[in-house]
């Protein structure tokens, strides 16, 4: 045997190997009926299957994590019995749409009860997430479990210890319960590897949930998971956000610690990454965010900016307590046109915001494209050199999420570059400098239109160009990978679905460019019909706290708008 064939059989042997083991972790009695390949919407399987009694529909129908941290803090659900529902549905998930890589029921339920114990002995919780199971993407280590993060050359690799964040989790009474598939190298907008395979969406299992948070996305969708763990370089939060129906949080990179993951491109901090929720509700994503940031993470994490949870931002004093907000609304980037379904759903946002007493200014592109230039180039500035360091047993690297594409075929945007020198790496940073100084600079000047005596409060804009695509169809990353290198916190709010009677497609006789024209011809009424659409709002670097009470207000009206329309 060549030694080309050993190193093949290698890398394959360990994919089976690991999966034969994920597949022996999932308890017998939580296996469902095969569900026909046919069946692309699985979003109701966990109500239909039979598997969860009465009771575990009701915990893991929950979406208000408030809500169900109030049942388990009076003792009505006990840790055990919630994280065992939620465990159940993740399972029935997995089944259907291929969402988890780690499975530790063993573990996980002795966190709760030991959790239970402590409730029942000390009458009081022992953390503001208490009892409350939290899905992790598949890149923040616990203690004593793999982390392949898709690699086969990483099986068999265990965590000596726990990363921040779940040291931080566990502190504060979560129960780090489950982890979530993720895209070879995560540098994708969808989710595939060849250790775990394809994860796919539940409204649709022919189109993506999105990457490189896509497990998690999926998982929640399902409320296999009611709040949950990913991070985001370019978009890998907020684009599976958007395409599965949820609430999505970019922080500031170094807001949220980071120490102890694993991550691609590890060292790289011109672009940094930013680790953040996933969330059925609001409340979800600023709990989470409030709670680790009220145990100082900075005191375990040196990268962490040592700031403290800020309420008064949150109230948002200093915005008018939330009242006559102006709001700059971007409704394209001027190089890629988004769907209609997109267009209606900031259509919708500006008039239920509208009703509510609050305005408007338009914001119009401006050198977005310089922004995703400096972005894509830090990430390619090392050659290629950290996935190949990756790929040491043989695995193939992987050039298309095209389920039909040729694996030799490598398109134009993932051919290795010539590694950067520092010189050139410092040119970078200089550039995208200065571009954040224009951005911050043309954020301050719209106080001359707003009427408020500030500037705007915050920006709402496209999440992406399209609802969820089908497989191996993501393109452009514009509309988040832009506040990546600005560094602007943004948030995913859920707002509608594709609508075919409403959303019909527009005829086109010019084009700004091959790409909006390739997005254009993309779009199929019929095809997209009941997927999820989102809107992201955004706020300058490190004002988490304003960002998410601007979107309570935007959250609010759109509630207020749709039992209005339900009314009339």
């Amino acid at each position: 045997m060549t030694t080309e064939a050993v190193r093949l059989t290698h890398w394959q042997d360990q994919v089976a190997d690991k999966r034969a083991r994920q597949k022996a972790s999932i308890p017998k009695e939580w296996l469902i009926p095969s569900v026909p390949e046919d069946t692309t919407n699985v979003i109701d399987i966990p109500q239909t299957c039979g598997l969860l009694t009465q009771r575990e529909l009701e915990i893991t129908g929950a979406s208000e994590v408030t809500e169900l941290l109030g049942r388990l803090a009076s003792a009505e659900y006990s840790a055990v019995e919630v994280t065992t529902a939620f465990y159940k549905r993740a399972i029935i998930a997995h089944q259907v749409v291929n969402c988890l890589t780690e499975i530790y029921v063993e573990k996980a339920l002795q966190w709760a009860a030991e959790l239970d114990a402590y409730l029942k002995e000390h009458g009081k919780v022992k953390g503001p997430l208490h009892g409350l199971p939290v899905s992790l993407k598949d890149q923040i280590p616990i203690k004593e479990l793999e982390t392949t993060m898709g690699y086969a050359a990483w099986v068999g690799k265990y965590a000596e210890d726990d990363a921040v964040l779940v040291k931080l989790l566990l502190k504060a009474g979560a129960i780090p319960y489950v982890r979530t598939n993720l895209p070879q190298t995560i540098m994708w907008g969808e989710t595939y590897n060849n250790v775990f395979g394809r994860t796919l969406n539940p409204y649709n299992r022919r189109f993506t949930p999105g990457g490189s948070s896509g497990g998690e996305s999926a998982l929640i969708a399902m409320h296999g998971s009611i709040l949950g763990i990913g991070s985001d370089i370019g978009g890998s939060i907020r684009v599976p956000a958007h395409f599965c129906g949820l609430y999505g949080f970019k922080p500031s990179s170094h807001r949220l610690p980071t120490y102890g993951v694993v991550n691609s491109l590890d060292g790289q901090e011109s672009v940094p990454t930013a680790f953040g929720p996933l969330s059925t509700s609001l409340s979800g994503i600023t709990t989470l965010v409030r709670s680790i940031l009220e145990q100082e993470p900075w005191s375990y994490c040196p990268n962490t900016v040592p700031k403290p949870w800020q309420q008064d931002d949150y109230s948002l004093k200093a915005h008018g307590e939330g009242k006559k907000l102006c709001f700059g609304i971007m409704w394209d980037e001027g190089s890629v046109k988004p769907h209609p379904p997109i267009q209606r759903a900031l259509e919708m946002t500006k008039k239920a915001l509208e009703a509510a007493g609050h305005s408007f200014i338009e914001w119009q592109s401006l050198r977005h494209a310089e922004y995703v230039a400096v972005a894509r180039s830090s990430f390619l500035a090392d050659g290629s050199e950290d996935y190949n360091s990756c790929l040491t047993t043989g695995e193939p690297i992987i050039n298309s999420m095209d389920p039909s594409a040729d694996p030799s075929d490598v398109p134009a945007f993932r051919i290795p570059r010539s590694p950067l020198s520092a010189y050139k790496v410092w040119q970078l940073n200089k550039e995208r400098k200065e571009l954040r100084k224009a951005l911050l600079d043309r954020w301050q000047a719209t106080v001359s239109q707003t009427g408020t005596g500030r500037p705007i409060d915050a920006l709402i804009c496209p999440v992406a160009p399209y609802a969820a695509v089908p497989h191996g169809r993501t393109r452009s990353s514009i509309y988040t990978i832009i506040w990546n290198t600005a560094d602007y916190p943004s948030l995913i709010i859920p707002v509608t679905k594709v609508n075919p009677a409403i959303d019909t497609k527009p005829t086109r006789e010019s084009f700004w460019g091959e790409e909006d024209e390739v997005v254009y011809n993309m779009y199929d009424p019929e095809a997209y019909e009941g997927l999820p659409v989102g809107i992201q709002l955004v706020g300058p670097t490190l004002q988490e706290e304003v960002v998410l009470g601007v979107g309570e207000v935007v959250n609010a009206a759109l509630k207020a708008a749709q039992k209005q329309d339900a009314q009339d």
